[in-house]
């Protein structure tokens, strides 16, 4: 077992919007990366990913559509659906994919 300060690894990363994978939880990946109010450009998967914001709030543009997710919140993005972060979105975010 073990512990990680999700926020304070999010902190300590060089890059915005470059996540890493903190651990493994049933078969999935559990990410952190830090938002800088920059977007984040469309993106498509073929797996479901759930993101969750610790603190702040993420801008989710999903089909021409802003969607806020603020802090303690989690959006559930089903496979094949594109999404983007738009501008202005900041602060901690936990990404849950395979």
């Amino acid at each position: 077992m073990s512990k990680t300060n999700l926020t304070e690894q999010a902190a300590a990363l060089k890059e915005a919007w470059h996540s890493v994978v903190v651990g493994r939880a049933a078969g999935a990946n559990v990410k952190v990366l830090r938002m800088d109010g920059r977007s984040y450009p469309n993106e498509v998967h073929d797996f479901e990913e759930a993101l969750l914001v610790l603190d702040g709030t993420m801008n989710l543009d999903i089909g021409n559509k802003v969607v806020q997710v603020h802090s303690g919140e989690v959006y559930f993005v089903p496979a094949g659906l594109a999404h983007a972060v738009a501008p202005g979105s900041e602060g901690t975010l936990v990404i849950i994919d395979r």
